[in-house]
């Protein structure tokens, strides 16, 4: 089902943008690529500091636009903090010279400019008029409310906090990990007796068929017992079993056996990784299920806050990497210097920065979807 926002003027335009980005932007710039006289969502920008550079800032952020499919124009949104300055020539509106910048860049690239707004605690106003005139906030209201988006009044940062997890619940999993990883040794040594504490026995079974035990964990993401999230984190800690979740979890239970596969082919004999498999990771091929993403991300955010801290770190960036899978880049930075804060080098999380860097979303977030819209 497809639903359609309608704008019929600035004011209602900007009440839209929060439902289109999913939050209600601060300290932000929003880009909204248009296809004719409809827009299907919007990317965000960290505001430009004085470090950047003014130019690349925008080819870069006009690059990300004109990427999405059948863009032919786009609209600018900028929220700040920084009141409009009144001089005797006028309305000043702040960060005008790098809209101005980036408005340029977007028309030598062949958009048209919808619209170029801005909004700050004083009030809103338009960039595209020579005596731009501060208008109140009161004329944008609230964000209506669209079946299936939910919340939107949380900036861009809403719903990175991990859950809570008290004291007693994280000493559970931490004691079942350290069972769990004395049982697995004493496995790989033949001594196990029979006397061993039987959840952590029905741990080690989940692990005899791990592709079934990823599958099983969205099956239940909020209500994981202590010794699944136990399994779980030592999965994580393996970084061929976490690559094989994150596969799988953007593909299916086939998409998990075969990257499983290729990972022990590739540890055991070097044997290279097939493109289908790790262009997932690289967020090339078929767009994956972002229902089956979100259950994956409440499974990694739930195990990373019950995780004794140096088990944090897979988790966290497994975070990093779906919630950047589904488009939010900015809640992939944050999980990243989550992870940063317990191991600066740890691979994954470099890698994942890397890749970020170049390329701020994956692929398939520039293909045109059908889950929703707005007109303008």
């Amino acid at each position: 089902m497809t639903t359609v926002l309608r704008a019929s003027d600035s004011a209602e335009f900007l009440r839209i943008v929060p439902s289109l980005a999913g939050f209600t932007p601060t300290r932000s710039i929003v880009l909204l690529p248009f296809s004719g006289k409809r827009t299907y969502g919007a990317m965000r920008l960290d505001l430009p500091d004085a470090e950047i550079e003014l130019e690349e800032y925008a080819d870069a952020a006009v690059g990300l636009v004109s990427r999405v499919e059948g863009t032919d124009a786009v609209a600018l949104v900028l929220y700040c903090d920084d009141p409009p300055m009144p001089t005797r020539d006028g309305l000043v509106l702040p960060f005008g010279v790098e809209v101005d910048e980036l408005l340029g860049c977007a028309e030598d690239a062949g958009l048209r400019i919808v619209d170029a707004l801005c909004v700050t605690p004083g009030g809103w106003a338009s960039y595209l008029l020579e005596e731009p005139e501060l208008q109140p906030l009161a004329e944008i209201g609230g964000a209506p409310e669209v079946p299936g988006i939910g919340d939107v009044s949380g900036d861009q940062l809403a719903g990175t906090e991990l859950p809570a997890a008290d004291l007693a619940e994280r000493e559970r999993v931490g004691r079942a990990l350290l069972d769990l990883d004395d049982l697995l040794d004493r496995d790989a040594q033949g001594r196990l007796t029979g006397r061993e504490n039987p959840q952590a026995i029905a741990a080690l079974v989940m692990l005899d068929d791990i592709p079934a035990f990823f599958e099983s964990v969205l099956e239940r993401p909020q209500d994981l017992p202590a010794f699944a999230t136990a399994a779980l984190l030592w999965c994580f800690d393996r970084p061929l079993f976490r690559d094989v979740a994150l596969t799988q979890w953007a593909s299916d239970l086939a998409g998990g056996i075969r990257a499983l596969d290729a990972q022990l082919a590739f540890s055991e004999n070097g044997t290279t990784i097939p493109d289908e498999v790790g262009s997932v990771f690289l967020g090339q091929g078929p767009a994956p299920d972002p229902d089956r993403l979100r259950l994956a991300l409440a499974v990694v955010r739930l195990a990373a806050s019950r995780a004794p801290r140096p088990s944090r770190r897979g988790p966290l960036t497994a975070a990093a990497w779906l919630s950047w899978a589904l488009g939010r880049s900015t809640h992939a930075g944050h999980y990243l210097e989550l992870v940063r804060e317990i191991d600066p080098e740890y691979g994954l999380a470099a890698l994942l920065e890397t890749m970020i860097g170049a390329a701020a979303l994956p692929e398939w977030a520039f293909r045109r979807g059908a889950a929703g819209g707005a007109s303008t």
